[in-house]
């Protein structure tokens, strides 16, 4: 049976920017646009031409993709022609291959928002996409607000969308704007708009999350005739963000309602740089990634509860939707004090590590686990520090280096300019074979801001390694959480640190002590060590 075309359209460049707290730079927008277009995305919206600074480098230096690069704008404001409307001429201006432009559906916004008749709004809808094909342009026409204007007034809803599509637009986009609408209504109003005379080839799906349905919305309105996706990578968006590309991406693939019916750009070597992509994000966005994300979380295949350990480790596809290889994940069954022996040896499995069953060791490890927990460790958050723990049990843990001591003073005082400043140094000695090495950091990164003693402690540890430097290089701290586990005058600190290294890979390591200082020490020194291993790096031994 042949399959239909499905597209995929990404706005994380300019919906996506949307985003509280998210502002790209030219460059950060050329990365994300490379990743777009390597995954294989259809359409990359760019951003809007002339809106900012930031957009308008980016357009004049625009990426060159395989994908339709798109610039955004609004249909031409009323009382002049679409030929000398200086906001939709910037956006055509920006040289692209499409242009998607949105405007007003819902006779609410037309007469209250832009203060014009109904039917000023639609000549300004029907000028504005003949213009743009005129000139050559696919044309999209973003429908903004249509599943709230169509529930309002539907022969007016629909009426802007056919001044759009007699224009020549070649997709039609129907926008949940406000991000209410049920998956229900969506799929039932979509079929509408296909019954009032305009092909789903030509209809596209924008959906917001406000109501965790964005991704719910996006394919009941496929099930229902539409061919084009709108959506962000990670559900950047406005307010709650907008239909995830990184969830949705995975589930056209893999789901056989959709794979068996629907060809996407996205093969399945692609689909494999999922998770990678996804993290890369984040990275960029200097943000935490969320660990419970569809298909691409840390947590998204954890098997903590040991009834779904003992299953996984006979099938996995008791507990598991998909192959998390698949997205570029990996299954992780945390270690804590609810396992089992079923949770520990398919941890020790994945880790490479056969254990016979009854092997006296687990019950030592497990006995291990259970006691530092008790401390204040935590292990199914900390994935890197327990194997390090089992493989210690087990003798697999050589000695690389010894710390023979550290010390982090923290001095606060007023700067040149009068105004106080706290800045930390840290001092580590470490002995790598017969040789001792002294290394000393400060606190102060290039732009002159304190990142406080843990940052020094960290840099101090990594500035000198010897024979082991070339591999901590691509090393990096990339988040830092700190909790007290007892109150009072007995108060414990559960530090627990995530790293990351040049091949994408990320771990979590979990120190604890009455000092924080020296929680943290330790967990990065188990992040040091689990790489170790990891890049099969040879002991120094002279």
């Amino acid at each position: 049976m042949t399959r239909e075309r499905l597209y995929l359209y990404d706005t994380t460049l300019r919906d996506g920017q949307q985003t509280q707290g998210v502002q790209f730079s030219t460059p950060e927008k050329h990365a994300i646009a490379a990743m777009l277009d390597q995954l294989g995305i259809d359409y990359i919206e760019g951003g809007w031409p002339g809106a900012n600074p930031t957009d308008s480098e980016f357009f004049n230096a625009k990426p060159q993709t395989k994908a339709i690069f798109t610039a955004f704008g609004m249909t031409k404001r009323a009382g002049r022609s679409a030929e000398n409307d200086d906001v939709l001429a910037a956006v055509l201006n920006a040289g692209t291959d499409a242009v998607c432009l949105v405007g007003k559906s819902h006779d609410f916004h037309v007469t209250t928002a832009l203060g014009i008749t109904l039917d000023e709004n639609l000549e300004n809808i029907r000028a504005s996409i003949a213009h743009c094909v005129s000139m050559g342009r696919e044309a999209h026409f973003d429908a903004e607000h249509f599943f709230d204007g169509y529930k309002a007034n539907p022969d007016y809803a629909l009426a802007c969308l056919h001044a759009a599509h007699d224009a020549g637009a070649r997709w039609i986009v129907l926008c949940d704007t406000n991000g209410g609408t049920l998956p229900s209504e969506i799929s039932a109003i979509t079929r509408a708009v296909i019954d009032s005379g305009i092909k789903g080839a030509r209809l596209g799906i924008h959906c917001h999350d406000d109501t965790g349905q964005a991704v719910a919305g996006s394919l009941a309105a496929v099930e229902a005739g539409a061919r084009q996706i709108q959506g962000t990578l990670n559900g950047l968006g406005e307010r709650c963000g907008n239909a995830s590309l990184t969830t949705l991406i995975p589930t056209l693939l893999l789901k056989p309602a959709y794979a068996d019916r629907f060809d996407t750009g996205v093969n399945a070597d692609a689909l494999q740089g999922l998770l990678r992509i996804s993290r890369k994000l984040d990275d960029i966005l200097n943000r935490v990634p969320l660990r419970t994300l569809p298909y691409v979380g840390a947590s998204a295949f954890a098997h903590k509860a040991g009834l779904h350990a003992s299953a996984i480790l006979k099938d996995p596809t008791t507990y598991e939707h998909i192959d998390p290889a698949q997205v570029g994940n990996a299954r992780i069954v945390p270690m804590s004090n609810q396992a089992g022996q079923s949770n520990l040896r398919l941890r020790l499995a994945d880790m490479g590590v056969q254990v016979d069953k009854g092997d006296a060791r687990l019950g030592a490890i497990l006995d291990q686990i259970k006691d530092r927990e008790d401390q204040g460790y935590a292990y199914d958050s900390a994935q890197a520090s327990f194997e390090l723990l089992a493989r210690r049990a087990l003798g697999q843990v050589p000695d690389f280096f010894e710390v023979k001591r550290y010390r982090v003073t923290v001095e606060r005082r007023k700067n040149k300019y009068n105004q106080i400043v706290t800045l930390s140094e840290a001092v580590v000695v470490v002995k790598i074979g017969d040789e001792k090495k002294l290394s000393v950091s400060e606190s102060m990164d290039s732009e002159g801001h304190d990142r406080g003693p843990v940052n020094a402690l960290s840099k101090a540890l990594a500035k000198d390694l010897g024979p082991y430097q070339d591999v901590i290089d691509d090393m990096k701290l990339v988040d830092f959480k700190v909790r007290i586990t007892q109150g009072g005058t007995e108060a414990v600190t559960r530090v627990i640190i995530d790293s990351e290294d040049g091949q994408g890979r990320r771990w979590s390591t979990v120190g604890v002590s009455p000092n924080i200082v020296d929680a943290s020490f330790e967990a990065l020194l188990d992040a040091v060590i689990w790489k170790f291993l990891r890049d099969g790096v040879t002991p120094c031994k002279t």
